[in-house]
């Protein structure tokens, strides 16, 4: 199977300098495509200069993780496409066990490492951990993780096993699979789309799993801190439209009214703890749902 390792840029020339030498040290002989969303803090210029022999896709505007990515699959015609955050750093063999779990099952159309915190490399990193899932609910939440407690990697995890989701920080991804279902939602622009689009993938008929024999190291919040107001208003607004388009009707019409409660109690836990900015994220999410429900209903008949 031919791979192409991309890697998403927007003003991250920091994190091309200190991460992209693992990458092109133990990616060969893969191809490997840096897709630069219009920044402007020279990294274009960085990777000109110092990896000139780079696949450089430039993007004139920041598209979002979602335009970004979908922009980039679009012209390329590997046959497994990684999805590597610029903030991650890779190890020696990271591609060649999950390469092999998917040459022989064909029904895997996407598939992640387990995902291991650069500041603390004994313990689990938070956006994917050993693979994620969903709770009744639809909320997401990982192996490896309970809500901000990470778990120390004593082996625990050394499997191969079918999840929900895989972390978008590091994605492998069948081309013609992501293709099929239309690769992200672009209303998404940025977190939560890697889960919408798994679960698109498994109501295609496909499965999503996860490789403990490949492991990476991502530094996490890199992009966009977690305590940043604007991941609470994405992770909320996007985590209503995914369950929106992907959930069965019979479940659906008992979910989105706990979900609703849900969220209205995390606006005031987020107000009590003088944290008004990510109280007040929750309510505009909510107002961009409402105002878009029309859109992302007619969404559902594509997605199932």
């Amino acid at each position: 199977m031919t791979v192409a390792i991309v890697i998403l840029n927007f003003n991250g020339k920091a994190h091309l300098s200190q991460f992209l030498p693992f990458v092109t040290k133990y990616s060969q002989p893969h191809h490997i495509v840096i897709v630069d969303n219009g920044s402007t803090d020279n990294s274009v210029e960085f990777i000109k200069q110092n990896y000139s022999e780079l696949q450089l896709i430039e993007i004139e505007e920041n598209l979002g993780y979602t335009g970004g990515y979908n922009y980039a699959i679009n012209l390329l015609d590997q046959d497994i496409v990684v999805l590597l955050n610029s903030d991650v750093e890779v190890t020696p063999g990271w591609i060649t066990p999950i390469l092999e779990l998917m040459s022989q099952n064909s029904s895997i159309a996407a598939c992640q490492p387990k995902l291991l915190s650069f500041d603390q490399r004994a313990q689990f990193e938070y956006a994917g951990a050993a693979g994620g899932l969903l709770d009744k609910l639809g909320f997401p939440f990982c192996r490896g993780r309970l809500f901000q407690s990470m778990e120390t990697d004593t082996g625990q995890y050394n499997n191969s096993s079918k999840i929900f989701w895989a972390s978008g920080a590091c994605m492998f991804v069948r081309n013609e699979r992501f293709k099929a279902i239309g690769g992200f939602d672009e209303d998404f622009f940025a977190h939560m789309e890697e889960i919408d689009l798994c679960w698109r993938l498994q109501n295609a008929g496909f499965s999503i799993y996860y490789n403990g024999d490949s492991y990476v190291y991502h530094v996490g919040g890199g992009t966009l801190s977690r305590a940043n107001p604007n991941k609470t208003y994405y992770n909320f607004r996007n985590g209503l439209s995914m369950l929106i388009k992907n959930e069965k009707q019979g479940r659906l019409w008992w979910k989105l009214p706990f979900r609703i409660f849900f969220d209205f109690l995390a606006a005031i836990k987020f107000v009590l703890a003088d944290s008004w900015k990510d109280g007040w994220a929750v309510v505009k999410a909510h107002t961009y749902f409402w105002s878009n429900i029309g859109n992302i209903l007619k969404k559902r008949d594509l997605a199932k």
